[in-house]
């Protein structure tokens, strides 16, 4: 693909990806992130030629213009959307395939100074949430989807859902809709429930030695053991 085909298909993708894009105006002014991929285009096109001060210049210009950063090197899909994108650091040999939604705040860094191989693949479909960091070499498969604040410093399977800090993957299955955001769990509530609703069940246990208290402890424990055993999956 060409690289005018390709900043017309990023233009166009902005108004597929947010509702609240309605005019040319709106457009111009307010959509840093699509800005950042467009200049983006440019520089990697003169990096992959050679003119790599150039790319760094550009790059810069970019940096300052959009608060995003993306390195030249990267190699980025057709159809990126980069939402709201404040903050957002993409490094030198990231790799992010087509149909990729990353909002404010994420980092694909590294955590090495040896050269070669240092920052993440992003595969295709992936939603990144906002505040994110995705760091090392490591490959967040195919439609996953990386919850808000999250630290990813390990691979993420096709199709999955991981969250936390360090991320742990809770959930298999590609999601209908990769903006339902809200319909992540929130894994410390669940435990923190859990601790509460157990301290009770004992505080009762010792009052009296009641056999309907002892079966729903035993049902709570079925709920812990589910937990753990989703948390490993």
């Amino acid at each position: 693909m060409s690289l005018y085909s390709q900043i017309k298909e990023d233009f166009s993708n902005a108004y597929k990806n947010d509702p609240a894009l309605n005019s040319v105006v709106d457009f111009l002014f307010n959509y840093r992130g699509v800005w950042a991929v467009f200049w983006y285009r440019i520089s990697h096109a003169l990096y992959l030629r050679n003119y790599k001060r150039t790319a760094r210049i550009i790059s810069g210009f970019s940096q300052w213009f959009t608060n995003i950063e993306i390195h030249p090197a990267a190699c980025i899909g057709s159809r990126v959307f980069i939402d709201h994108g404040m903050g957002v650091v993409i490094g030198e040999t990231t790799i992010i395939e087509e149909d990729v939604l990353i909002y404010q705040g994420v980092t694909l860094g590294g955590v090495s100074l040896v050269p070669g191989k240092r920052h993440p693949t992003i595969k295709r479909g992936a939603v990144i949430g906002a505040g994110a960091k995705v760091l090392g070499n490591i490959i967040v498969g195919e439609y996953a989807k990386i919850g808000a604040n999250s630290v990813v410093v390990k691979e993420v399977p096709d199709n999955a859902t991981a969250i936390g800090i360090p991320a742990n993957v809770i959930e298999k299955g590609r999601c209908k809709d990769p903006f339902m955001h809200n319909m992540l769990p929130d894994i410390n509530k669940e435990m923190f429930e859990y601790l509460l609703k157990r301290v009770a069940i004992l505080e009762h246990i010792l009052r009296e030695d009641n056999k309907e208290v002892l079966e729903q402890d035993i049902q709570l424990e079925h709920i812990y053991e589910t937990f753990i055993k989703a948390m490993k999956n």
